[in-house]
């Protein structure tokens, strides 16, 4: 599949969407933003359910909205998959009954995901025979995906599907998201404010503000910028894609590389197997500079970078600073205090001592 192609104007009181966006037709996409900057309204406009006027969608060949054409497929006949914040399952069926509901919209010639599999894939198989009331608000947003995706879509949209969940029903419903995006080969659009679901979950980002797309790209490229709010937040920091390349035993480090260069970060954590893939991020709070190689510390992760920009950082006693590792971007907030005691400028070689590497999935 070729990529997706959005392009919507939606007047409200008070409120314009209007966006233009090409966006990649594989893996999980990321509408990002605050609240009522536009996210879900963008949503319901990709699924039919808002029809903008001079609106435009095609996902790969297939358009789906060409008003100038006067073309518009309606809701029920668009191939997608759309999960809501609340699973909103049919309370009278058991969980079985609701996963065939969802099966028989498509006809058998045209179903592409098994009803095995989708309960293998969201791990529900011991819930089929229960009532929707007994189960736990996680269990219910599984089978609602799982719902979803037994209507063999050929895009996913999932509207802040874990909104309505405490931390601890997040932390259980996340690993199947992340098999999701592993496995099927169905490009979903997720809409999140939670900038850890992002980091965790998605591959391409479009940051939401007021309605309109202030960027759209990789999500390795975005959060490193600037000149984005991303960088402005207190959890700001970086993704990095990396490789198990070792486990140190006696001290329970695992050993990461970094693509295309000898370096390695370690973190506390159990084996893996080697050359496993995985996320890393580093939160620009836990990334101080020193001028000097650092001697004995309790910081284990201490490489060379180099300043690629500085920038303020939405308060006057902070400065952000983007760095370059190995080809690899890292930000860093110190105090302005620190800036000036370091003389830091554009070019400049340093060395990061990065005190924690938080580990995705």
């Amino acid at each position: 599949m070729s990529g997706i192609r959005a392009s919507f104007g939606i007047e409200r009181s008070g409120f314009r969407l209007d966006v233009d966006l090409s966006l990649p037709g594989q893996g999980v996409t990321a509408l990002f933003g605050h609240s009522g900057s536009g996210k879900t309204t963008l949503l319901r406009a990709i699924a039919g359910l808002e029809r903008a006027p001079g609106g435009y969608f095609a996902l790969g060949d297939e358009v789906w909205q060409d008003e100038r054409r006067g073309l518009f497929v309606p809701t029920h006949l668009r191939p997608l998959g759309y999960v809501f914040q609340e699973a909103s399952l049919f309370p009278h069926l058991s969980v079985r009954g609701n996963l065939d509901y969802g099966q028989k919209r498509i006809a058998p010639a045209a179903r592409r995901i098994a009803l095995d599999q989708a309960v293998q894939l969201l791990g529900i198989g011991h819930l089929l025979e229960r009532p929707p009331a007994t189960l736990s608000g996680g269990e219910r947003q599984r089978v609602g995906i799982a719902r979803a995706l037994l209507t063999s879509p050929q895009l996913l949209l999932l509207d802040e599907p874990l909104a309505a969940l405490d931390g601890k029903r997040k932390q259980e419903i996340l690993p199947y998201l992340e098999r999701l995006h592993d496995e099927l080969d169905i490009p979903m659009l997720y809409v999140s404010h939670a900038a850890d679901e992002v980091a965790r979950l998605a591959d391409h980002l479009v940051l939401l503000d007021s309605g309109r797309a202030l960027a759209c790209g990789p999500l390795g490229e975005l959060l490193p910028r600037l000149d984005l709010p991303l960088a402005q937040s207190d959890d700001a920091g970086v993704v990095l894609q990396a490789q198990v390349c070792g486990h140190d035993e006696r001290y329970q480090l695992l050993a990461l590389s970094l693509p295309n260069t000898p370096l390695t970060l370690r973190l506390p954590h159990a084996a893996l197997p080697l050359n496993q893939g995985l996320r890393v991020k580093v939160q620009a709070r836990d990334v101080s500079l020193s001028l000097e190689p650092p001697g004995p510390s309790s910081i284990i992760n201490r490489l060379p970078v180099r300043v690629l920009e500085l920038a303020d950082a939405g308060q006057a006693a902070q400065v952000l600073v983007r760095l370059d590792l190995a080809g690899q971007p890292l930000l860093a907030r110190i105090t302005r205090y620190s800036c000036d005691q370091l003389g830091l400028q554009p070019g400049q070689m340093l060395w990061a001592q990065i005190k924690a590497v938080a580990l995705l999935g």
